[in-house]
């Protein structure tokens, strides 16, 4: 064997072996992975991928997606050895408290992690935004001479990734699109939890990516890296997406184990590790083992990932010499922040008793945005018509076209999910997604995972109640909004009129550490007189006093979110004609209100005000917590009808006249 050869042996079998202590010694996690595919990635991570470990948000660097995140051991030893700050005192603290090697990999917390993964199909899709941000990016400010914007996405996926939804859903989207700097290497290892993916996998997934518009390249042996090598070399000089079907062996090198579904997920034990140690020539002892040469080959990683992002700053600063205004734009997206005055000249909308669906305002709203913000782009699951998601005077991103900046994802919610958080993190851009606000549960993975990991993306959900009217309880959420705002770490805003959705645009354009999600209306609600009434900008902390009616200290408090807002402004009218001192609350957002100090929190809801009435066309779920133990909740807890909208309120008592009857009741 020559040195040459064996240094590449000895590497692959250091990121096998450095994984499977950490799982080990953790006595947790997943070994199938990391020893099977360590040959592909260390073909990546030193022949391919440009990375600089000192610097890992560095502009100019490829994209690495681990899709199967349950291998996140082999990820976490990539970037220990190739010289990220990732301690190996962090790999020997595999999945416990504390530690920036979490059980699978997170976004934000471990330096060279580029997405959260392990919901299976969840990296897939990511890697497809990422790989439409750069693709818009590039056509935007590439110029002859200077294509600094020409990054790749590699991602190792797995049988797992590819059975998910998602994962076809985003595989479509990106053969329609022809990302061809979309480079995947399959894991084909063709074992599952329950056994072998002969069980419920047997479609011929060569052939259905070659139909999804992919090309398609074999790799008979997973471990042969020149033959990966090469197939990585193929992919790049291909106009299409590329999968790599690499056929593998879950549990490479562990005796009894190898092929097995107890590779996957289960420590292999002290015995079957070492002696796997001993069937691919490795020393037993010590664990966590680290060649010297080996290291320094790994390390090479640094100077050269300095070099080349020297050699990319160069160009960058000969292109802002070239193209001043570009080069003037590009590094501001880069960097992150907004256009001077982003935020001015925005519409302000008159009182109006007919008023606007706030879906026909937020239409308005990104628009007046989109002319300030140029990086702002998204659309909508195939509804851009009914979600008022459509940027006025520019194409959609289509091959053709990846100047674009709306989007048609097709009826793929959870794709659209997916591929938003992947333009998020990517950077450059500022995404959005919409659908009805019923098909949330479609892509709710995605959203959590926003959520979880803080990435700025926006949601936009549309016909948001029984408002919807005819279309009936199938799509008429009630339940929505509950289970939108038990995720942690999602601002959930249903505005109450205009005004309030111009406010809730600002909140999440500005709102950098988390996504938003908006919550409109199909049919029109008032837009409120701000003469009279508190401005609209109090949404940004959640919940604030529109008005006070009557001579004195409040006795009663009616809070609503979203159309409700209307019904309480009216009901409040009634009832101090009668005497009765009423304060009113809009309370479009439980999240920010719950952040605010608690003065001003008592400031809105004072103690002595002993009977609260809150109105809103959902679940009570939650509002209790507003409400109290002396006060109620007009809502709507059970599934919708099929009727005009103003049938359906008067049915189910989301009236004014319900309103005052409640309070009439308790004040006698």
């Amino acid at each position: 064997m020559n040195s040459q050869h064996d240094v590449h042996t000895r590497a692959i079998n250091t990121l096998r072996f450095l994984s499977v202590d950490a799982v080990q010694n953790a006595r947790s996690g997943h070994p199938g992975l990391p020893m099977g595919a360590a040959a592909m990635a260390y073909v990546i991570w030193t022949r391919h991928l440009r990375h600089n470990p000192h610097n890992p948000k560095w502009a100019g660097r490829d994209r690495f997606v681990l899709s199967g995140g349950h291998g996140s051991m082999l990820l976490y030893s990539l970037l220990h050895l190739t010289g990220y700050e990732l301690s190996m005192g962090e790999l020997k603290n595999f999945r416990q408290w504390g530690s920036i090697t979490p059980g699978h990999p997170e976004y934000g917390l471990t330096p060279g992690v580029e997405t959260t993964t392990g919901p299976l199909g969840q990296g897939f899709g990511n890697g497809v935004g990422m790989a439409i941000a750069i693709k818009h990016l590039a056509a935007l400010f590439n110029k002859p001479g200077y294509e600094l914007i020409d990054q790749n996405v590699y991602a190792i996926v797995t049988d797992g990734d590819l059975m998910e939804g998602v994962a076809s859903e985003a595989a479509s989207l990106a053969g329609h699109l022809q990302l061809s700097n979309l480079i995947y290497l399959y894991d084909d290892n063709q074992i599952s939890i329950d056994g072998s993916t002969d069980l419920s996998f047997t479609e011929d997934r060569n052939t259905r990516f070659e139909a999804y518009g992919w090309q398609v390249l074999r790799v008979e042996d997973g471990n042969n890296i020149e033959e990966v090598d090469s197939a990585i070399s193929l992919a790049k000089e291909d106009e299409r997406p590329s999968l790599i079907v690499c056929r593998t062996h879950i549990g490479y090198g562990l005796p009894n184990l190898q092929d097995t579904a107890k590779a996957h997920g289960e420590p292999p034990g002290d015995d079957e590790l070492d002696a796997a140690k001993r069937n691919l020539g490795w020393p037993v002892a010590p664990r966590f083992f680290i060649p010297e040469e080996v290291l320094n080959h790994f390390r090479n990683a640094i100077h050269k990932g300095e070099q080349d992002e020297s050699y990319w700053d160069d160009r960058l600063s000969a292109y802002c010499d070239e193209y001043p205004e570009l080069g003037s734009e590009l590094i501001r997206r880069i960097e992150g922040s907004l256009p001077v005055d982003w935020d001015l000249e925005l519409p302000v909308f008159p009182p109006d008793e007919k008023g606007l669906a706030t879906r026909a305002s937020s239409g308005k709203v990104l628009n007046s945005l989109a002319g300030r913000i140029p990086e702002l782009m998204g659309g909508s699951a195939d509804l851009a018509p009914s979600n008022k998601t459509w940027i006025e005077g520019s194409p959609s991103f289509q091959r053709e076209t990846p100047e674009g900046r709306n989007f048609h994802f097709g009826v793929r919610e959870h794709c659209m999910g997916a591929v938003v958080n992947g333009m998020a993190i990517c950077g450059g851009v500022i995404p959005y997604g919409g659908t009805f606000l019923v098909f949330s549960d479609y892509m709710r993975p995605a959203i959590r995972l926003s959520a979880l990991s803080s990435y700025p993306s926006i949601w936009i959900f549309t016909h948001d109640s029984v408002g919807v009217g005819e279309d009936g309880p199938t799509h008429q959420p009630v339940e929505h909004l509950a289970a939108l705002r038990a995720i942690p770490n999602l601002v959930v805003i249903r505005p109450g009129d205009a005004n309030e959705v111009r406010e809730a645009w600002k909140l999440a354009i500005s709102r950098r550490d988390g996504p938003t999600a908006l919550i409109l209306t199909r049919q029109n609600v008032p837009t409120i007189d701000r003469s009279i009434h508190m401005a609209e900008s109090g949404l940004t902390r959640g919940a604030y006093v529109l008005r006070d009616l009557g001579s004195g200290k409040p006795q009663l408090l009616l809070m609503a979110s979203g159309s409700e807002v209307g019904l309480i402004v009216e009901a409040g009218k009634l009832i101090a004609d009668k005497g009765i001192n009423v304060r009113l609350v809009s309370f479009p957002c439980w999240e920010l209100f719950k952040s605010q100090p608690k003065e001003y929190k008592s400031l809105v809801f004072p103690e002595n005000i002993k009977f609260r009435v809150a109105v809103e066309a959902g679940v009570s779920q939650g509002w209790e917590k507003w409400v109290g133990d002396n006060g109620e909740i007009v809502s709507v807890d059970r599934f919708g009808a099929s009727a005009p909208f103003g049938i359906i309120y008067e049915n189910f008592g989301l009236t004014v006249d319900r309103i005052v009857n409640i309070c009439r009741r308790y004040f006698g």
